[in-house]
């Protein structure tokens, strides 16, 4: 009982001082996308750290099994250093004895991935779309800040407004650039702007007042100018990249076992083979651990970590096969875990499988 504690609260200890880690470099790509689109004005900034809160379970369902899994390569890795390994070895430990004590911590954190796997990342994912829903009903007009150019209808406009009222609804002093590759440029400038909105159809506009618009070839004399009392453009819907994978990812578990569809059939797959995943990758996380005290503890990192990625990589093509039809549901992603599960079996039992090949070849040659 001594060392089974010793073994889990180091690698319970590790595996989260890996995943914090994780998480703030995962964390800081997300957040440089968020700010990108708040920028263009795709986002609202004070919506921000509200997505980010709910996309973190989503985050950490994914963290979670590479972080105990290099806890378990950097724990051992450095008992085996240190010789501990060689007394615990010493004492009459076995590797599958090791396996056991291991996967009991294995198990803790194949739970917590579960919950957040089941219940906590749908929950973030329907909170996330509610909000992306308002952020995508917000229109253009919302977003545009005065005293700077921006780019709006997906870049193909350029705004610039001199002022905008407090409650953005009036605009002073509008500019709007557009280029066409078949008719030329075409510019406007007008006094005021302000928006309207069609019931009919549920879409938004941007009307302005008392200005011209100038229409032709740059370079050319071949130019139109029209002057107007009201002239409108359609404005569309904001879109970002904070969008989830797919709209079965906020679906609960229970919608997920109740549907028929491909894409949710795949997806509660999924859900299925992270908890999995964890204890899978723990069966060859441990002998990939054994390091040569002259080797260096970090020799074998490279290839376990390349393993890992292989994992994930194949479970994640074998979700979109599965979606795609290009691969029956029934097969799903067991055709990536039971390989890897022989594999892992495969790396307990190498030694043993060696020393019993040898003996087989040296009692032939005698």
């Amino acid at each position: 009982m001594i060392i089974f504690r010793y073994l889990s609260r180091d690698l319970l200890v590790t595996a989260l001082a890996v995943s914090a880690v994780l998480l703030t470099i995962f964390l800081s790509g997300k957040f440089g996308d968020y700010l990108d689109d708040a920028a263009e004005g795709k986002l609202a900034v004070d919506v921000l750290f509200t997505i980010i809160t709910y996309r973190m379970p989503n985050l950490l369902e994914l963290i979670l099994p590479l972080g105990f899994y290099l806890a378990v390569l950097l724990a051992y890795g450095r008992m085996y250093i240190e010789s501990e390994m060689v007394v615990l070895s010493a004492t009459g430990m076995s590797q599958w004895q090791l396996v056991r004590m291991t996967m009991v911590p294995a198990i803790i954190v194949a739970a917590i991935v579960a919950l957040f796997s089941f219940w906590l990342s749908p929950l973030g994912a329907q909170m996330t779309q509610q909000v992306l829903t308002e952020q995508r009903n917000r229109s253009e007009f919302e977003s545009l800040q005065q005293g700077r150019f921006q780019a709006i209808g997906q870049g193909r406009i350029m705004t610039y407004v001199q002022q905008v009222s407090e409650d953005n609804k009036l605009l002073q002093n509008v500019f709007v650039a557009q280029r066409d590759s078949q008719y030329g440029s075409t510019i406007v400038v007008a006094q005021t702007g302000t928006q309207a909105y069609n019931p009919e159809y549920g879409q938004r506009y941007l009307v302005l007042n008392n200005g011209y618009r100038y229409e032709g070839l740059p370079g050319t004399n071949e130019f139109t100018i029209t002057s107007f009392s009201e002239w409108g453009r359609y404005l569309p819907p904001t879109t970002s990249a904070a969008e989830i994978e797919s709209e079965s990812d906020a679906k609960t578990t229970a919608a997920l076992f109740a549907a028929d569809d491909l894409e949710s059939k795949a997806t509660l797959q999924w859900r299925l083979s992270m908890p999995l995943m964890v204890l899978i990758a723990t069966l060859f996380a441990v002998p990939l651990s054994k390091t040569n005290p002259r080797q260096g503890r970090y020799l074998k990192m490279l290839p376990a970590i390349l393993i890992y990625i292989f994992y994930l990589a194949f479970l994640i093509n074998a979700r979109s096969a599965v979606s795609e039809g290009d691969l029956h549901y029934n097969l799903g992603l067991w055709v990536v875990h039971i390989p890897f599960l022989v594999l892992g079996l495969l790396m307990l039992n190498w030694q043993a499988l060696f020393l019993s090949r040898a003996k087989v070849v040296g009692g032939a040659r005698v």
